[in-house]
Formats: structure tokens, sequence, C-alpha cells
């Protein structure tokens, strides 16, 4: 931009004589090289052959050859020369001044960094050597590293190359090269009117400098002043420096053409004056004319014929072509870029913006006002999400809001990024930042765009199972857009995978509720897309779902699936076209909405029928065709399984079963490599055809060796095949496949069962259902079951109420989703009554008892005699259990009365003889001891001799017979009591409830001599450790009472000393010395250690814990006590104390 006296050659100030004497007489040295190519360049104001003068010729008698010559040197010859002369004169700093200014002039800014660096090194090593120090050299070489510095990586060497003019400027205020260096880096970082004040600087210098007068307008116009600007720009115009008759002057002049462009394009910024072709346009367009090459007039072509002219073709070559000649036109390249992202030319999007971000001109100087540009990073995102490079995305994405923290869109896209790449909850903190940023931060959106960020965040809580807030995301987005298709689906696919995993996580009424909400979601979908494929499968999920929690299917609405599936469609519907099939078509829909099919049939027809017309919907894709008859498949099967498996189906058992065979096979013919195509079919055929079963297994583990599922499905053919040897290997690698699999644990504890290891077979039951979520039946039904058997035979286990509490909400798990399922109902209600929740089971077994009459009245079946019995037997026992005597007494009649005429040895696969006596023995003695309750004792008497002849006098039926004789009052009665309890004595020995009623019995009567006798049977028992603590505390009491009747107070309070020495870990021991002493230490002993003895840690019932802390006597004590146990009087009596006292 300087003039020849700004050239390295005039900083220096060198003699021009003496350069050229130096050059004759040393024609061969390096320096002399550099010097004739410098000096014949034109770039210094002196040249190498004085004008007008004669030259002395150099000596060439000697030899040698003469580097002056006579014609002039073109640019390639200089350059070179003085690089020749340079690789000689290696350590001359002037040889590397020259240089550089001379590659500074060729616009080799690389070049001339890298020249002027090395001579700054040489410079300081020869001030080292001389202790000169060569200012001026040195500040020729730093003027032309730091003028090269500004457009060498700029704006990246700006702060550099500022810092260097401005430590020449503290030495020389008036240096021109340093004054202009400031003024173009102000301008580079839009600081436009202190660029002004450096250049007007540089012009008083120099004020016939053309170049520099028109830098300085333009900065000025660039500051707003357009008007000085345009007019001080066309005065320039005529300067000499700005002559179109040299190549520089020519570049100049287009450079100014186009700023005047710039002009009046801002000066007047209506459509009319843009569009005016004598105005800015004649400008831009000279501007090219002077210089071909000038690319930003090419741009601002581009933006008229795009804008203004509405000619996309013309705007595309323009800014192509403005692009192409240089990659910091950072607009051409962004229309650019829009222009093909518009025609889905994602490659070249991907050049361009690779390509300016390779210029450097993207990120701004720190401290500067000129903004970072990061379109081209947010480009290259978009591009590389199309190509599915997410983790590439992410990394562009995140570069550009370094550079641009505002950029909504980019927020857009790095969320959208973490979602594909599977990062949740990143995804989620970018799309809550787009929409609620902090700081202060200010998004740069329009109105209307923030739809998207909120479905993209509905997706990601989507994926997070957060299905709660996804929904309320996608209604807030349809709210604005109703009519938005995949805002729609998605919200409608949202609820069906809520209800899923509703009913995997029990929670089943709101699995219902979800399903209602999603039939109203389909119901506005269909009016404005009705065949789309997913809107049909998400419609016959929806029905399935009430299939799975059958409580709720009086929810159903059949009406409004009924409307769903006739409404309009724009594709040939008919759905008799697959009704050879299954036999369901327009009939079975007709009567979706009639009463005379069961609300379970007409459900899963209308899932099987929405299905169908999922297949109908999506006639011309191949792949969703296969998927929409595997769909199909699996709902055909569902309809086996609850209508012929588990049904009250008789005939045509196998007729969805067949079906879903069919269905299977046609998605296997169109889509041959799907392992799970393959694995349903297995399935399906496992009980039709085993060796086609066996061959679709083996054909999916080859397609997919790691499928968990082929593997179990595999086993459980074996099993069905009874070899229980390749069962178990199919099982333990599907163990191994996948641990947390838990039918794979359920196989393998049906293994167990079969070879007869039952402890096994409850741990492997009990490890699947703890795996398992709530919707397979299977688990539930297989562990509940075997841990009733394991609680019937272990007593201790059956008493402990933890064990009771899984298997009873397995089984309240199942009844919600099979209520149809009557044993497992039975035997829930078992599991009811061992908890002490009475009520709940005289509901569910009165529900039995009234199903169980009436299939028998419709069957007339040996089978639902007996489970009528049984049913009414335990319902007897049940009532019994809360006073209710005589309800109790006639439903254990009505069950002896129904099992009277049965024969066991007939009908030994229905009812043992075992099975018959316990029934018998039940009824019996809940008829006996509801007898004795209400105090008609001659009515009890006949059930016990009955059942003491059944047991072959059973200790525990003899205490009872005993009891109730006893109770009656007569002596005889009393004397047989005896005699009963003694006779037991001798043939069960130590038996808790025969001695410690013979003890009763003896204190009562006084018979110091019997009372002897049973206190040594009853000592042994103290110490007995397999004695429960209700039986513990009977010993105990009965002693204390011995001790009262035989020595007194003393020998009462000696008796429970003795208890507590023997146990002082039990609570049994502490509360007879508090009872014998009234010492409130021991009645606190008493409370503390029953708090140790309570579940998990002991047996104690919750009855025990009330009366040990309404034992203490404190006020807190005793509402505790109420709390713990508000049936039980103990506790009432205390809190009664309590208050009275106080």
């Amino acid at each position: 931009m300087g003039s020849h006296e700004n050239s390295a050659h005039d900083q220096l100030d060198l003699d021009i004589q003496t350069l050229r004497q130096y050059v004759e007489l040393f024609p061969d040295e390096g320096l002399s090289k550099v010097l004739t190519g410098y000096l014949s360049s034109g770039i210094s104001k002196y040249p190498l052959k004085q004008e007008g003068g004669e030259t002395s010729s150099p000596d060439l008698s000697e030899g040698g050859v003469a580097i002056v010559q006579d014609g002039p040197l073109s640019q390639e010859d200089c350059l070179l020369m003085m690089t020749e002369g340079v690789l000689e004169a290696k350590n001359s700093a002037l040889a590397h001044c020259l240089l550089g200014d001379y590659y500074l002039s060729l616009e080799e800014h690389e070049s001339a960094v890298e020249t002027t660096r090395k001579g700054l090194k040489l410079a300081a090593a020869e001030t080292k050597k001389t202790d000169l120090s060569l200012q001026r050299l040195r500040d020729a070489l730093n003027s032309t590293l730091a003028t090269a510095l500004v457009y060498y990586q700029a704006p990246r060497n700006h702060p550099e190359a500022k810092e260097i003019f401005q430590s020449i400027l503290e030495r020389k205020p008036q240096f021109t090269p340093a004054l202009i260096g400031i003024g173009l880096i102000l301008e580079e970082e839009e600081e436009h009117v202190q660029a002004v004040e450096f250049l007007k600087k540089a012009l008083k210098q120099d004020p016939s400098n053309g170049r520099i007068g028109a830098e300085a307008a333009w900065c000025q116009a660039r500051s707003g002043d357009y008007e000085t600007g345009l007019t001080r720009l066309r005065e320039y115009l005529e300067y000499p420096q700005l002559d179109a008759s040299s190549p520089r002057g020519r570049e100049l002049r287009a450079q100014t053409l186009y700023r005047i462009g710039v002009c009046i394009w801002e000066l007047d910024p209506s459509k009319v004056a843009r569009r005016d072709r004598k105005g800015a346009y004649a400008q831009f367009f000279a501007a090219i004319k002077a210089n071909p090459n000038l690319a930003p007039a090419y741009t601002k072509l581009g933006i008229y014929y795009e804008v203004y002219m509405k000619d996309k073709e013309r705007a595309r070559k323009c800014f192509q072509k403005a692009f192409e000649l240089s990659p910091s036109e950072i607009v051409a390249a962004e229309r650019l870029a829009r222009l093909f992202a518009d025609q889905g030319e994602w490659d070249i999007v991907e050049v361009i913006s690779q390509r300016v971000v390779d210029s450097g001109k993207v990120r701004s100087t720190p401290g500067s006002k000129k903004k970072s540009v990061s379109w081209p990073f947010s480009a290259l995102g978009v591009v590389q999400m199309n190509k599915q490079e997410y983790q590439k995305s992410i990394v562009s994405f995140l570069s550009a809001l370094r550079l641009s923290p505002n950029d909504y869109h980019s927020y857009i896209g790095l969320g959208e990024s973490y979602h594909n790449s599977g990062r949740y909850n990143s995804a989620a903190k970018a799309f809550n930042y787009a929409e609620n940023p902090a700081d202060g931060v200010v998004m740069k959106k329009l109105d209307g765009e923030s739809w998207f960020a909120k479905y993209m965040l509905a997706n990601v809580n989507r994926e997070l199972s957060e299905f709660g807030e996804a929904i309320a995301g996608y209604e807030g987005v349809l709210k604005d857009r109703p009519l938005e298709f995949g805002v729609s689906i998605a919200l409608l696919q949202t609820l069906v995978e809520k209800g899923w995993r509703c009913i995997e996580t029990g929670f089943f009424g709101e699995a219902a509720d979800s399903a209602l909400r999603g039939m109203e979601v389909a119901t506005t979908i269909v009016e404005y897309k009705p065949d789309a494929f997913n809107l049909w499968k998400a419609v016959g999920d929806t029905c399935a779902l009430f299939t799975w929690v059958q409580e709720k299917l009086g929810q159903f609405p059949a009406t409004a699936v009924l409307d769903l599936l006739r409404s309009k469609s724009d594709i040939e519907l008919n759905y008799d076209a697959h009704k050879v099939v299954d036999g369901i078509g327009v009939d079975a829909l007709a009567k979706l909405s009639s009463e005379e099919q069961p609300l379970l049939t007409r459900t899963l027809n209308a899932s099987i029928l929405a299905q169908k017309r999922a297949i109908a919907s999506c006639a011309g894709d191949i792949h969703a065709q296969a998927v929409a008859w595997y769909n199909l498949g699996w709902t055909e099967y569902r309809a086996h399984v609850c209508l012929e498996q588990e049904g009250e189906q008789e005939q045509n058992l196998t007729t969805f079963l067949r079906a879903a065979m069919k269905c299977f096979k046609r998605a296997i013919e169109l889509e041959a490599g799907n392992a799970e195509f393959w694995n349903s079919l297995g399935v399906i055929t496992t009980m039709l055809n085993p060796k086609v079963a066996q061959h679709a297994f083996v054909r999916a583990l080859h397609l997919n060796e790691r499928s968990v599922h082929a593997w179990a499905n595999l086993g459980t053919l074996y099993l069905l095949q009874n070899d229980h040897e390749l069962a178990h290997q199919a099982f333990a690698r599907a163990q191994s496949t996948d641990p947390d699999y838990a039918l794979a644990w359920v196989g393998e504890g049906i293994v167990a069962l079969l070879y007869g290891d039952t402890v096994e077979a409850l741990s492997h039951f009990t490890h699947a259902f703890e795996l398992s979520d709530s919707s397979p039946l299977l688990t539930k039904r297989q562990y509940a079951t075997s841990t009733f058997e394991f609680l019937v035979s272990s007593p201790s286990a059956s008493s402990n109420i933890t064990n009771l509490i899984q298997p009873l909400f397995a089984l309240h798990q199942l009844n919600y989703q099979a209520p149809y399922d009557i044993p497992h109902k039975h035997l829930a209600a078992l599991f009811l009554e061992r908890i002490g929740n009475h009520d709940a089971a005289i509901q569910a077994l009165t529900a039995i008892c009234a199903a169980a009459e009436q299939d028998y009245e419709t069957s007339e079946s040996t089978s639902t005699l007996v489970r009528y019995a049984q049913a009414k037997n335990d319902l007897a026992r049940n009532f019994l259990a809360i006073s209710s005597d005589s309800s109790a007494i006639d439903e254990a009649e009505t069950a002896l009365e129904l099992l009277s005429d049965f024969d066991p040895d007939s009908n030994k696969a229905i009812l043992s003889a075992a099975g018959l006596s316990k029934i018998r023995l039940s009824a019996r003695l809940t008829a006996g001891l509801a007898h004795f309750f209400q105090g008609s004792l001659d009515a009890a008497i006949p059930y016990f001799r009955t059942a003491l002849e059944a047991t072959f006098s059973d200790p525990d039926i003899i205490c009872l017979l005993a009891e109730v004789l006893w109770a009656k009052g007569g002596e005889n009665e009393k004397e047989v009591a005896r005699q009963q309890l003694f006779a037991a004595v001798e043939k069960h020995g130590r038996h808790v409830g025969i001695v410690t009623l013979l003890g009763a019995m003896a204190v009562v009567d006084e018979e110091e001599d019997t009372m002897e006798a049973v206190k040594e049977d009853l000592d042994a028992l103290r110490t007995d450790k397999d004695l429960t603590a209700d039986h513990l505390a009977r010993v105990e009491k009965v002693i204390e009472a011995i001790g009262f009747v035989l020595g007194g107070e003393d020998k009462e309070l000696d008796e429970a000393k003795c208890s507590v020495m023997l146990a002082p870990w039990k609570y049994t021991g502490w509360a007879e010395l508090a009872d014998a002493a009234g010492d409130a230490f021991a009645a606190t002993m008493a409370k503390e250690t029953a708090r140790r003895g309570v579940p998990p840690n002991g047996t104690l019932s919750a009855v025990g814990l009330a009366r040990a802390f309404a034992g203490t006597g404190d006020v807190r004590d005793a509402q505790r006590g109420v709390v713990l146990a508000p049936w039980c009087g103990e506790g009432w009596s205390a809190l009664t104390a309590c208050v009275k006292g106080a």
C-alpha cells in the first residue's frame, strides 16, 4: 500500500552509490545478487543503473561473468536471483530483509513472514556479536514482518502485528508503514473510527498516495458516513495509483469501484434503488471488468440477483465465482451453501463449509468488534448428521456454539446429535438450554421456531422413559400445530409405550388410562392421515393392552374403536381380504359394539382388525409389510393364549395358533434374514409341529446366536418333548447369554422340579420373580405355587409373615392380569388367610364359590365339585377366624356334604385319599370349634371325636377335645378330659399343649402331686430352643401359676427370675418378672427385648410387641402399643390407666 519511499531500502537509508559499487566490485557474492535483483525490481526509488550516467564495466580480464545486464529483469528473474543470493548469503540479515520486502510486494505473505523472521534472528545474533543496535535494520525487518502478518492467516496474527507496529511507533510516531498497518488491523476488527485516524496520519506523510487515501475513505464509509466516504472514493479514482494502465493500479481501481458500489447500495436501501442497474449494480459490474478476480464484487452481484432479481441460477454462479476466487468470501459461501442445501447437495455443502473453516476467517480476534462466524460449523454438523456421523456432528455444533453462544439452531442440532448417538441426558440439557438460556443469553430465533425443540425434548424424555414429561411436551406442541403428523404419531406411540411400561411395572390402572388416551389421539390422527402404517400398528397395540389388564376390560371403548376402524381410507380397504387366515373380517367388525360376544373376544378382534389395516396401509413397502405380518402374527397368538389356551372355548383350539403360523411364514417370505421372525415361527409351531419348531429355532440362532429368547424357547420345546437334559443345556445357554432374563430361570426351575429338587426349583423361581417385570404370568404362577408348597412343608417358615408378602403381591398382580384364573385366585385367598386378612380372603373365596357353583351346574364334573368343596371348606375356616360362627358351621357342613359321596380310589387324578382326609378334617374341626365358641358344647364334641378317630389320636385334636370337655363343667367330662390327656402324655411325650393343659387343670383343682409331676415336664420344655414365643409364654404362665399355688408369691417371683436367667434375650421371662414383681426395670427390659424379637430378627407378633409396650406403664409406650395392635385390649387398658393416673 505504501509508495516507493516505504520500501525496506528506503527505510534503511542506504547510500545507493555504495550499493552500486558493492555490486560492481563483488559480483559473485550472494548479497550482490540480492541487491541486483532488488534494485532491478522497481520496488526501490533508486534503480540499479543511474539514469543518464555511464556505468563502468567490470574488469573481465581475469574471467567471470558480468551480473549487471543491460536489459530489464522480469519479476521471475529478480525473484530467482534473490533466492539464489540468499542461499549463498544465508547469514546476511540485510539479504533476508530485502528478500522479505520483495515477497511482500508480490503479496507472498507467508514467504515474507518466514524470511523476515529468519532475518530478525540473524540481526539479533549480529547485535550480540558486534554490540551494535542495528535499529534501522530491525525496524525494516519488523515493518515487513508486521505488514505481512496483517494479511497472513488474518485475523489470527493481528495481535502480533499490532504489537510490532506499536513498538515501532513508540520510537517513530510518524512511521508510515506502522500507521498504515495498525489502520488495516483496526479496519479488520471493525474499529473503523480509530482506523480512519491512523490512516489519516499516514496520509499526511504521503498526501499523494491514493491507495492510503482510498483506504481511509472506505473506513470512513464503514463507520457509517457513507456519503462522505462515497465522495472521497470518487475523488481518489483520479489518482495515479489507481491508473488502470498498470496491473496494481487496475486492482486498486477495481476495489475502489466496488467500494463506491457498496456506498451507493447502503445509502439507499430501497428495493427500487438497489434494483437500478445504473446504481450500485453498475459499479459492481465495472469493478469486475477492471479486475475479473475481485471476489467481493461477485458476492454483491449474487445478492443482487438472488434477492432483487429472483434469479437463483445467476446468483449461484456469482456466489460460486466469488468463493472460488477467495475462501474469505463468507457471505457468498453461506448463501451458496444454503442454495445447495435446498437442493439436497450435502457433499457440496460439506466442501464449502470445510473450505471456509480452513480459511481461518471464521474466528475473530479476541477483543475485536468483528463477530465470529458459526454457520460453517453448523453446516458441517448438519452434513455429518445426514451421514449419521454423530460424534463428528457433536464436535462441529460445539465449535459453532463457542463462536456464537446464542445460535439457537446449533443448540437444536447439538441436541439432535446427542439424541441420535444415545446421549439422552446431554440432549435434554441442550434442548432445555435452547428454550431457557441462562446468563442473560438471548437466542437468535424466529417466532414459531421453538416447536421443534420441544418436540425433540419430548423425544429425549421418551427415550429416557420419562413418559409423563414426553406426553406433556408432545401435547404442548400440538396445541400450536394440531395437524403435525410426526408429533401426533409420536404422542400415540409414547402412550402405547407408557402402557407397556406400566404393565411391566405393575401399574395396571394407569396402563388402561394410557390406552384410552391413545385411542383419543388415534381418533384425531385418522381425520387427516387415515392410511399411516404406524397409526394402525399403534391402534392394534392399544387394543392389545387391555388383554394384559383384563380387570380393566370394562373400560375398553368398543364404540370408539368401531368408528376408528370404519373411518375413511384413501386406499382400497377390505377387511375380508385376509379372512381366510383366522375367520375375522367385516362380520367381526360389525359385532364390536354389540353384546353378542364376550368383551375379551371383541377386544382381540379389534386388535387383529387394526393390524390387518396396517398391512393394507403399507402395500408398497416390502419391509413394512414384513413387520406388519409379524405384528399380526403376535396378535393372533395373543388371541390364542386368551381365548383358546386359557379361555373357555373348547372347539377350534388351534384356529388362532394356525393363523399366527401363516402370518409368520408370510413375514419370513418377505424378509428371510430376520432372526425374530424365525424365533416367532418356532414359538407358534412348538405345539403344532415340534420338528418345524426346532428348525425355526435353529435358524433363528444361526442368524443371531446371542438371542436369549430363541435359546429359552428352544429349551421349552425340549421340555415339552421330555428331553430334560437338552432343555437344561438350552436354558443354561440362555442364562449365560443374558443372566437377567427371567424365563430362562423359570425353565431351569421346572427342570429341577422334574428331577425332584424342590428346593433348587424354589430358588430358581424366586430369582426369576425378582428379575422379571410384571407382564409375564408364568413367573408369578410358578413362584407363588412353589412358595406355597414350601410354606406348607415348613411350619416355621409359614408362621413368618415376611415369607408371605412377595408371593401374595405376585398373586395380586396376577388377579389383575388374569381374573379368570380361579386356581391362583384360590391360592391368593390361602395366603391372605395366613397373613390374617380374613375379610379379603372371604371376599375372594365367595367369588370362587360362586364361579365354581355356576361351573358345576353347567358341567357337573367331579373336578369342579371338588374345587367347590375346597373353596367352601376354606371359606368356613375364614368365617371362624372372624368369629362368624354360624356362617362357619354352614360352610363347613356344606363342604362335608359335597364330599360325602366322593370316591378317592376312582378319582385319584382329581383328589387323593390323603387330600380328601385333610379337607374333611379341616371342615370337622372348623365346625367343632364354631359350635364350641357358640357355647354348643354337645354339638362340638361329636366333630372332635370324629376328627380324633380320623387322625388316630392326634395330640392337637386331643387338646381341643379336652378343652371342650373341661369347659362343659361336669365331673365326668373333666375326668374324661384328664384321662385323654394322661393317655396322650404316655404316647406323645412332652407335647406343649398336653403338658400345659394338664398343668392348668392341676392348678385349678389344686392337685399338688399332679402339679409337681407336670412341673418337671414344664421345666424341661422351657429350655427347649425349638419352642415358639407363644408356646414359651404358655409354658412360663403355667409354671408361674404352679409356683404361686405351691409356694406363694415368693415362689412365683423365683420362677419368673429363673425364666430370665434361662433366656435373658427373650421377651417372655422379662414380661413374667414384670407381672410378678411390678418392677419398672423388668417392664422396660421386656419392651426392649420384644423390639429385638420382631421380624426379621425374630418371630414375635404385633400383639406380643404391643403387650410389651403396654406393660411399661408409660403413656407414650401405651400409645405405641395401641398403634401396633389396635385390636389388642392390653394397649387400650394401659392407656386408660395412664390417663386416669395423670
